[in-house]
């Protein structure tokens, strides 16, 4: 598989996920996927401070990707650090 490959598998996984995100006033952005395979997202708009967010990415975003995408070692949200 290629670099392109994993791009469009991600992207297009959170475009899936997006309508539910913009439903209650988010929205999601790959930033990048690093050479250690380390898929870095930033979470926008209600979704940036929402209470459930942790929820959310672990159980929606990072679920989602890691079917779509298995060789992913991690998923990092880059505003929630």
């Amino acid at each position: 598989m290629t670099p392109h490959d994993l791009l469009h598998r991600v992207e297009s996984t959170l475009a899936e996920l997006r309508p539910y995100l913009k439903a209650d006033g988010g929205d999601i952005r790959l930033v990048e996927i690093t050479s250690e395979l380390v898929a870095r997202i930033e979470l926008l708009g209600a979704c940036a401070d929402c209470s459930m967010i942790n929820m959310t990415l672990k159980g929606g975003v990072e679920s989602a990707l890691k079917k779509a995408a298995p060789e992913l070692t991690a998923i990092e949200a880059i505003n929630l650090q």
